[in-house]
């Protein structure tokens, strides 16, 4: 998200508060509040009340709810990229006595370690903390219902571990070490455990009377790193830049990418609905563009952050009531608002800044067996191969260093391409993890596994 940009023309800005109107007004929330973030700043915010007068604003806290996993995610990333763990850990081999040992922190991040999704009776969301001083009461005495690793299970408990696991690691509370290591890096200062004034309160709004019920907010305890948070459409509009980018002094770009990256199996359902699960990010396709981000909500509150990287556009949206407004809905909707009206512009082309030879000389037509694709160099010495008939696999390659390159994605994600050539230095073909790439379609010259018929191409008469 680095394409500078004006504020948002006056019809984009209408057309955002009208959704966001419609949302408040039907969703009868008794306040909910918006950003829109573009070219790593905020280009728009937007506020309802039902209050007169009263108008939140981008400083204003209201509780997150389960956006606080992904801030989780981080920290337990961290511990992977200063390599005091792997994903593929079991959780047994750092915090071991749980009963849940056998998961591995990969699969407590994608909700696929066959964990409930809550902890035992009472609800826990409107339940004080101090109910659940240990682990074992967030667990229970059944906290497996899944094979690990067969199937994506949303777990709120799965998050309390993977909590109390950067405890352990660090050997301090986790809201201490998230407040040091990504609150205070990443300037989120109105991001806290506890609310802290100016905050909404939260509210239950009768399902067939326009009438209020106040929730209470209470202190969830272990269970903190599932749902804890308080926080701003400021703060968190500073967060969405930071999924997009990474900051080195929190998490890289390429660590980032990972937790966007689909992590777990979907169900047939979520296939239908386009739905997925990253490390500690739900994933989206909807309107023909990816969205990245995750919802929240607790008794009195709901929120949602959404991004498209592609159109560079976030959106935050926080509302203080129970039910009402479905806010990945309108998340999903400010963000096709911005990237329809006003379309990413792009960077201007620019030629690299050198071109080796014998990198040039592979560049354009190769061709599998009978299929074309072109091969096309990119920035810092990477190439890229796609089907011409814009169908079927591609992928971008990463520069080795020795005349190869690596796969970073798709069907072709880490496996090696490299240039084979003959005794003369002419290149023969291409080898892609065993795959023969010629110049023509089963070139004679060319080392072709199986052979080509000597008699060459014909017709039938």
């Amino acid at each position: 998200m680095t394409t500078a940009q004006e504020e948002l023309l006056p019809g984009t800005r209408r057309a955002l508060l009208h959704r966001l109107a419609v949302a408040q007004s039907e969703g009868r929330a008794p306040s909910m509040v918006a950003a829109v973030v573009r070219g790593g700043r905020t280009v728009w915010q937007g506020a309802r009340s039902s209050v007169d007068g009263e108008l939140p604003d981008g400083n204003v806290q209201y509780r997150i709810g389960s956006i606080t996993k992904t801030f989780t995610a981080v920290l337990v990333l961290r511990l992977r990229d200063e390599g005091l763990l792997d994903l593929g850990d079991r959780l047994e081999k750092h915090l071991p006595g749980t009963g849940a040992g056998e998961a591995t922190i990969a699969e407590l991040l994608a909700h696929t370690s066959g964990l409930a999704a809550e902890s035992p009776a009472p609800w826990w969301e409107r339940s004080p903390g101090s109910l659940r001083p240990e682990l074992a009461d967030v667990l229970g005495d059944r906290p497996l219902l899944h094979p690990a690793g067969r199937r994506f299970h949303y777990s709120n408990p799965g998050y309390t571990l993977l909590g109390a696991l950067v405890e352990k690691l660090r050997g301090a509370p986790w809201e201490e070490v998230l407040r040091r290591e990504v609150l205070e890096p990443l300037g989120l200062d109105r991001t806290s455990g506890q609310p802290s004034a100016p905050h909404a309160g939260g509210w239950a709004v009768h399902p067939w009377a326009d009438v209020l019920l106040p929730e209470p907010a209470e202190d969830l305890g272990r269970m903190a790193p599932a749902g804890q948070l308080w926080s701003t459409t400021g703060d968190l509009a500073r967060f969405a830049v930071f999924l997009a980018e990474g900051d080195e002094r929190v998490l890289s770009a390429e660590t980032v990418r990972e937790m966007r990256a689909p992590a777990a199996p979907a169900e047939a359902t979520d296939l239908a609905d386009g739905a997925a699960y990253g490390l500690g990010l739900q994933i989206q396709h909807r309107d023909g563009r990816l969205l990245v981000g995750h919802s929240g909500s607790l008794p009195g509150f709901l929120a949602n952050l959404t991004l498209s990287v592609a159109d560079d556009v976030a959106v935050v949206v926080l509302a203080n009531c129970t039910s009402g407004p479905f806010l990945s809905l309108v998340g999903a909707d400010l963000v096709r608002t911005v990237a329809e009206a006003e379309p990413r512009i792009p960077e201007p082309w620019r030629p690299l800044p050198e071109a080796d030879p014998s990198v040039l000389e592979l560049a354009g037509q190769w061709y599998w067996g009978t299929y074309a694709f072109g091969l096309r160099l990119t920035g810092g010495g990477g190439v890229s191969l796609e089907p011409l008939s814009g169908k079927g696999r591609r992928a971008r390659f990463r520069a080795n260093g020795d005349g190869t390159w690596t796969g970073l994605e798709g069907y072709y994600a880490g496996e090696l391409l490299r240039p084979v050539r003959r005794a003369d230095g002419s290149v023969s073909h291409l080898d892609l993890g065993s795959f023969v790439f010629t110049r023509q379609p089963y070139e004679e010259t060319a080392e072709v596994p199986g052979g080509v018929d000597p008699d060459g191409w014909r017709g039938i008469g």
